[in-house]
């Protein structure tokens, strides 16, 4: 990704690109800033100044400082739902090659983006915002599991999805565990892969 000294990637011509192009140029640019400055020197001015806009442009796109930090949480949570499911596509055997599969790419994706993931969460912690949005991405990420494990279940739809809640509750954990150093990565999604398979053929209700 290029750094935010570089005018040419970062301050092109306003007229230039459609507002949709825009959004994602100054969800670019918000990245560049966290990964390079902190989640605490990403607010709108200093977005502007980075992309080479007005302020009223970043304020036209998000209206607030949560508001930005919602929305680049959220393109955040894209790339990592993106690679689940292509890290699924392909995979049509048993449950303990769908539940390893599963494991493995929720782990190594919140490694990837870890420390942008959890800054930029920490920054909208508390917030109305972050609240929606969890609420948002959690719905999501418990449809993509009961869609990978609704073939080998025995529970009814209703019950299949409060398992899956709860297995995207122990992910996020363990993810945070790992990524505080208190366990591998490989040890992670061991015992993601575990809590996977576990409970898929409880009680039907």
């Amino acid at each position: 990704m290029p750094h935010p000294s570089e005018p040419a990637a970062h301050k092109p011509a306003a007229s230039r690109l459609s507002k949709a192009e825009r959004r994602r140029q100054l969800l670019t640019v918000a990245l560049v800033i966290v990964r390079e400055e902190g989640a605490d020197r990403l607010t709108l001015g200093h977005l502007a100044t980075q992309a080479g806009v007005s302020k009223p442009i970043t304020y036209e796109h998000f209206g607030t400082r949560a508001g930005l930090l919602a929305e680049l949480y959220k393109a955040l949570d894209a790339q990592h739902t993106q690679a689940l499911q292509a890290a699924l596509s392909g995979v049509q055997q048993s449950l303990v090659a769908t539940a390893q599969v599963l494991a493995s790419a929720y782990i190594r994706c919140s490694l990837e983006m870890g420390g942008e993931w959890q800054a930029v969460g920490a920054a909208l912690s508390g917030s109305e915002e972050m609240a929606v949005v969890q609420q948002e991405l959690l719905a999501g990420y418990a449809h993509l599991f009961a869609a990978a494990l609704g073939p080998h279940s025995l529970l009814a739809p209703a019950a299949l999805h409060r398992h899956c809640v709860g297995l995207v509750g122990a992910g996020e954990a363990l993810s945070v565990l790992m990524l505080a150093g208190k366990c591998s990565e490989q040890e992670a999604a061991a015992t993601f892969a575990a809590l996977i398979q576990g409970g898929l053929h409880g009680p039907n209700k």
